[in-house]
């Protein structure tokens, strides 16, 4: 949300998937009034790599291991290799090397479909590399829920209600442990 609150709310969370999904919508029209130009093996071969190096060695540790932890090097190449940054040189060196083409179109829309359709973002080392809710994150979720001292409480908002829209992205029901260590509202 800013500099000193690193965490978005599931508006503020679809807004940014909102974003990526206009970047992805402009890339595939691209893609479709090109179709005719598009060298389909290099547009594949694009398309493919970021996950062949950066999810699926990942995702395949993760599943085999008996605890779901992945060495860290996983969470790098993933990171790596969904990085705009990354991707956005292979862009320029494709083009210093072989010239610009339509099938560079695979980078964008592979990353931002990640990030529109599947909400995937980079991947920190404190949450499984698989999507599960972290135990802290479940509790900044029920925290955000609650009225702060000083702010006035969500319209329709009640005592003990579960996480809403002022909570972080993501964030499960507040329910258990997490919702009974909550202030009582005031």
């Amino acid at each position: 949300m800013d500099a000193r609150n690193l965490f978005e709310t599931p508006t503020t969370y679809r807004l940014i998937r909102l974003e990526y999904a206009l970047g992805l919508a402009v890339a595939t029209v691209l893609l479709l009034a090109n179709l005719g130009e598009v060298r389909w093996v290099a547009f594949v071969a694009l398309f493919v790599y970021i996950d062949l190096i950066g999810y699926i060695p990942g995702a395949m540790a993760h599943h085999r291991s008996p605890t779901g932890e992945v060495h860290r090097a996983y969470y790098v190449l993933y990171n790596v290799m969904h990085s705009l940054v990354t991707q956005g040189l292979v862009v320029l060196a494709w083009i210093w090397l072989w010239g610009a083409e339509w099938a560079l179109l695979a980078i964008p829309i592979h990353l931002f479909g990640d990030r529109a359709l599947f909400g995937n973002f980079l991947k920190p080392f404190a949450v499984s590399f698989e999507p599960v809710p972290h135990p802290a994150y479940a509790r900044l979720a029920a925290d955000m829920a609650a009225p702060a001292a000083g702010r006035p409480a969500a319209p329709g908002a009640s005592p003990g209600a579960s996480a809403s829209e002022d909570g972080p992205a993501g964030a499960p029901e507040a329910t258990g442990t997490a919702a009974a260590h909550r202030a009582p509202n005031t």
